[in-house]
């Protein structure tokens, strides 16, 4: 009788050893924690209500929606996993994932080198080419390539298009960066600059809620922003030496298309804020 006890024990201790060994950090409790601005249209926003499969933000009275959110909710489906998302500014993103309080950052994120040297990057999850916002009556809306640019511009704060692409214009006045995506398009929208640069999505949704806005896309002219995949593939950071939850998102995204996604964005700019 002891033996068998003693067997028994042994093979518990196995299969613990074997449950354990499955288990993905973070998410040991089946709730994915993923971050965002929530208020980046049409990546992510707040809304009043949870209409239109918006999901609550954890301690607060608003809930989340958004192409990152509706993305989530995909992985999340996948896994088996429940969803609980976290609102923090921009710059609280990264660090957020480096410390544990989120399992993932789905926001909207540019896959750079220097930000792989903080987290690992699941994705793409989309393609985000580079584009210039200018008001319809400024100067700036009939030019041709970024050259032809001129005034003054300005983006978000810790993004590729602050960093890297504004100082490609070669006659523009670069101001002080926006601290978010709401008031760098207030910027432009107002005429406090005569352009901002962002991404096509973002462009895409800011033209929902200031329709005097026009899109410059220089792609394919021979004289638009010099970018890398790193700059225009967006990601979902996770904690380093996470292996099991990078494999977990990657293992959702390995079979999605372009068009995939890009299906997706168009439903997120769909049910935005001001889209109706």
């Amino acid at each position: 009788m002891k033996k068998l006890f003693a067997v028994l024990a042994v093979m518990t201790l196995i299969l613990s050893a074997a449950a354990l060994a499955d288990v993905i950090p973070g998410v040991e409790d089946g709730v994915l924690t993923v971050a965002m601005e929530c208020a980046y249209a049409p990546y992510n926003w707040a809304q009043p209500d949870d209409s239109n499969g918006a999901v609550p933000i954890k301690d607060s009275m608003l809930f989340a929606n958004g192409y990152d959110v509706m993305m989530a909710k995909a992985i999340c489906e996948a896994n088996g996993w429940q969803l609980e998302i976290v609102q923090l500014e921009w710059d609280s993103l990264i660090p957020a994932v480096q410390s544990g309080v989120v399992d993932a950052v789905i926001a909207g994120q540019s896959m750079t080198a220097e930000r792989m040297e903080a987290v690992d990057f699941a994705g793409p999850y989309l393609y985000a080419s580079i584009v210039c916002l200018v008001r319809e009556d400024n100067a700036n809306a009939q030019a041709g390539g970024i050259s032809a640019l001129k005034g003054t511009a300005t983006s978000q704060s810790g993004t590729i298009w602050y960093d890297t692409c504004l100082p490609q214009l070669a006659n523009v006045t670069i101001l002080p960066p926006a601290e978010s995506a709401p008031a760098m398009l207030m910027a432009v929208a107002s005429g406090t600059v005569d352009l901002v640069c962002t991404d096509m999505p973002t462009a895409q949704g800011a033209l929902i809620a200031y329709p005097n806005l026009k899109i410059l896309d220089f792609s394919g002219t021979g004289d638009d922003f010099a970018v890398s995949d790193e700059d225009i593939n967006i990601g979902i950071s996770v904690m380093k030496g996470n292996a099991g939850l990078l494999d977990a998102i990657n293992g959702y995204l390995a079979d999605k298309t372009a068009d995939d996604f890009n299906a997706m964005m168009a439903e997120a700019i769909r049910i935005q804020p001001l889209s109706e």
